[in-house]
């Protein structure tokens, strides 16, 4: 198990932007695929974007073009900047670490990061 220990977060006006991080203490991390997922009160957790060891990234079509998912191998951090924010990102962001094929599917990743929370007020 690696623990992922995320920061950032918080709350800010529609159009807004905000940065996640995602860090983890294995020094292995360069190797890792790795997602974002959120939680909306009262929706089911959904699949935000992923990016592997090469930096190939998939994103989902309610956010592409408005958040960018990176990674730094020399930092063992993955990020997530969120821009031009709507009031329906408002959801508890996590970030995990995949290990399946299937990228949008949270049943194929684990070492679930404690979560931070994304308010945007319109």
């Amino acid at each position: 198990q690696v623990p992922l220990v995320e920061s950032g977060g918080g709350s800010v006006q529609a159009g807004g932007s905000l940065r996640l991080s995602c860090r983890a203490s294995e020094n292995t991390f360069a190797s890792y695929c790795l997602g974002w997922f959120r939680r909306a009160a009262g929706k089911e957790r959904e699949g935000v974007a992923s990016i592997d060891g090469d930096g190939y990234t998939n994103y989902a079509d309610s956010v592409k073009g408005r958040f960018t998912i990176s990674r730094d191998n020399a930092k063992n951090t993955l990020y997530l900047q969120l821009n031009s924010l709507k009031t329906e990102d408002t959801a508890m962001y996590y970030c995990a670490r995949l290990q399946g094929a299937d990228w949008i599917n949270y049943n194929y990743y684990s070492d679930w990061s404690q979560g931070t929370q994304v308010t945007v007020s319109s």
